[in-house]
């Protein structure tokens, strides 16, 4: 077992992949490190270039198809071999040479997690900065996790704490909260931040909106994942409580002697109340059924089509899973 795994997504970066694996090899030459690069389906060169610059440091799986990033980095750790987890983006805007202060944190204070923040951030203020100090601000208000930079990839931990983060969906954004709730002791620590040389960003200000869906499964599941019936049961019984006074109420015109069934507008306030409930608690259901279908049967949530290991490829169920 490798002292140190570094994991790095990779969709569409055939422009980055040179600078990023001379920079890692660079930065972790004294440490006994492998690189672990995931590539999240591209439809460039991405490949090619990994393996043209691959080493026996280097694994790479290739994924049939586009996943996610949250996926890809489930398939990462699942794949890696280090007795500690580090996660680095593949375009070049995390500085690989933060990861040695960082491993040496997390082992020497015995923390679990140790996240990155971008103290001088080189991205757009308008769309990039800004929403994401919004979001970082409602996620710390609303699930007690009190991480500056909820978006910096730049994390190390135990290996414990990786395999067992539960990615699913789009998730990622939220390690810190899926890691606190292990019972993970975590710790932050400044970051340098680079502007995008090569490529586009794949991120854009539609993702606001899967923050806040994502969000509300995440302080559920900060909040309740043990106890569901906290808050299922006082929204029950408060829906139970003011439909019956609603019905008291239309009982008692109903005796004096109106007609209560010319009301359109309580029938569409009721309608649009209990259907907001519904959809809500749906959501939610769901996706705890989805994580108890693929954690309960050992199942993945994507399928490899190769494993390469100093640019041969090897049996990915033999050969890279410990």
């Amino acid at each position: 077992m490798r002292e140190l795994s570094v994991v790095i997504t990779v969709m569409n970066e055939e422009e980055n992949i040179k600078p990023l694996l001379e920079s890692v090899r660079s930065a972790l030459s004294g440490i006994d490190y492998e690189v672990v690069l995931v590539d999240d389906g591209s439809a460039d060169k991405t490949k090619q270039q990994i393996l043209e610059h691959t080493d026996d440091r280097t694994v790479l799986v290739e994924l049939r198809k586009n996943y996610g990033q949250s996926t890809a980095m489930t398939a990462g750790i699942d794949y890696s071999r280090g007795r500690y987890v580090a996660l680095l983006d593949g375009d070049l805007q995390n500085d690989p040479t933060d990861i040695p202060a960082m491993l040496e944190l997390l082992k020497k204070e015995d923390w679990d997690v140790v996240a990155g923040n971008r103290k001088n951030r080189k991205d757009g203020f308008i769309l990039r900065k800004i929403p994401s100090k919004i979001a970082n601000a409602l996620i710390r208000k609303m699930t007690g996790v009190y991480i500056k930079d909820y978006g910096c990839t730049l994390k190390i931990f135990k290996r414990e704490i990786a395999e067992e983060l539960g990615l699913y969906g789009e998730l990622h954004r939220f390690i810190p909260v899926l890691a606190k709730l292990q019972g993970a002791k975590i710790t932050q620590v400044d970051v340098k931040h680079h502007a995008r040389i090569h490529g586009k960003s794949k991120y854009g200000i539609n993702r606001t909106f899967k923050v806040m869906s994502d969000l509300v499964l995440m302080v559920f599941m900060r909040k309740y994942m043990q106890k569901p019936m906290h808050l299922f049961g006082p929204i029950g019984f408060v829906s139970f409580g003011i439909g019956v006074l609603i019905n008291i109420y239309l009982l008692a015109l109903k005796i004096m002697g109106q007609d209560i069934g010319g009301k359109p507008l309580l029938i569409l306030g009721l309608i649009l109340l209990i259907g907001g409930i519904q959809f809500i608690t749906i959501g939610i259901v769901a996706d705890i059924n989805t994580r108890t279908y693929f954690e309960s049967q050992n199942k993945k949530t994507y399928n490899v089509r190769k494993v390469y290991h100093a640019k041969k490829e090897i049996n990915h169920t033999s050969d890279v899973m410990m």
